[in-house]
């Protein structure tokens, strides 16, 4: 099909196929198995500071319309050949929150097959525990939890036990999601922690943090969390929290905190743990984004890391190497 213009806020965007409103980045879904699925989770139960995480998937699917589909890592248009499929989002079914939680684990299960690389856009933090409990089948896990590794970006370490009596607090997402077992949880970006938080960090063998004011002020310790993540072994969950990123280009998230990542900086870590070459990131999300009224820049922060993912996904599949 010859490339035609489809026009966004009079910007012509020359595309390869049909343009589908709600869909992510405009593509179409295709027959037969999904090579990548999106899938939204509008879950806001837990916030504690800014509302309105729950309008961030519908948000970000609108503005990865704007996302230009071609990147110079495939050297092609996306979807480059493979099926990029836009499923339903979440239904918000269950009267509690743990039902809630259940029902999330439900909806996402059947997407962590193997062979489909599952992209969840939140939604409070608090869809990382659902998360990792529906990876239980998933095959490179085949419930052995042991197995996995989580690399988190994000502002807050959300290693709490409990907030405002919530264990399943967005605020305690890592420290909920370490109950399953994990191999190992890589932080990186941390900003804000209470001192028992620190105090973990500082004595669990199984987290690696690298804090912002580490890792943006000294470039030695910029690159041992690069090598880090080049070094991971094992399936990995990629978690991006965009409060991890600086306010300067994500203004509004749930809880937003100063001196954060750029843009580059978390493509960066992106492209890094993608070339881990016996790593098999299986699944990512991205989440606490709260839509702008004034400027769509946080959620088109949002849909370009996601893009930035499934990039480096097809990259690696195109290779053999997933």
């Amino acid at each position: 099909m010859t490339p035609n213009a489809q026009y966004h806020k009079g910007l012509p965007r020359f595309v390869a196929e049909e343009f589908v409103e709600g869909n992510f980045l405009g593509l179409p879904s295709k027959p037969g198995n999904a090579d990548v699925v999106i899938l939204q989770v509008p879950y806001e139960l837990t916030t504690s500071y800014g509302q309105g995480t729950a309008q961030g998937p519908a948000a970000c699917i609108t503005a990865s319309g704007q996302v230009e589909l071609f990147d110079p890592i495939l050297g092609e248009d996306l979807p480059a050949g493979y099926n990029i499929h836009t499923a339903p989002e979440w239904n918000g079914e269950g009267n509690t929150l743990e039902q809630q939680l259940a029902n999330i684990s439900n909806y996402l299960a059947k997407w962590n097959n193997g062979t489909t690389f599952p992209v969840i856009l939140g939604g409070e933090h608090g869809i990382l525990p659902p998360i990792i409990k529906s990876l239980t089948n998933h095959p490179a896990i085949d419930g052995d939890y042991s197995k996995l590794n989580i690399v988190q970006i994000d502002a807050h370490a959300d290693l709490r036990e409990e907030l405002d009596g919530e264990p399943f607090s967005h605020a305690c997402a890592a420290s909920r999601a370490m109950d399953y077992g994990l191999k190992h949880l890589y932080q990186i970006g941390i900003r804000a922690f209470s001192k028992e938080e620190y105090e973990r960090i500082n004595t669990d063998e199984k987290i690696t943090t690298f804090f912002a004011a580490d890792i943006l002020r000294n470039n030695a310790k910029w690159q041992k969390c690069l090598d880090a993540l080049r070094a991971i072994e094992g399936p990995v969950h990629l978690t991006i929290d965009i409060d991890g990123l600086d306010g300067s280009i994500v203004p509004s998230t749930g809880t937003p905190v100063p001196g954060g990542l750029n843009f580059w900086q978390a493509v960066e870590i992106i492209e890094a743990l993608f070339s881990a070459p016996n790593a098999k990131i299986i699944s990512m999300d991205v989440n606490e984004i709260v839509p702008q009224k004034d400027t769509p820049l946080t959620q088109f922060t949002a849909a370009m890391l996601a893009t930035k993912g499934i990039v480096n996904h097809i990259n690696k599949r195109k290779s053999n190497r997933w």
